[in-house]
């Protein structure tokens, strides 16, 4: 719920990227992704998983 929030934060321009908490930039980003909108979150990529 949160990632949303900031994702639509980011949408607006209310809130840089940059400025999304750490734990919450991979949701957020999904969020951004969904939108088709990812390149408001500049050169960010999504950690690797492990394994």
């Amino acid at each position: 719920m949160m990632a949303m929030f900031f994702a639509q934060r980011v949408i607006l321009g209310k809130t840089a990227f940059e400025d999304v908490p750490e734990s919450l930039k991979p949701a957020t980003y999904e969020h951004l992704v969904d939108s088709g909108v990812e390149f408001l979150a500049g050169d960010y990529q999504l950690p690797e998983a492990t394994a």
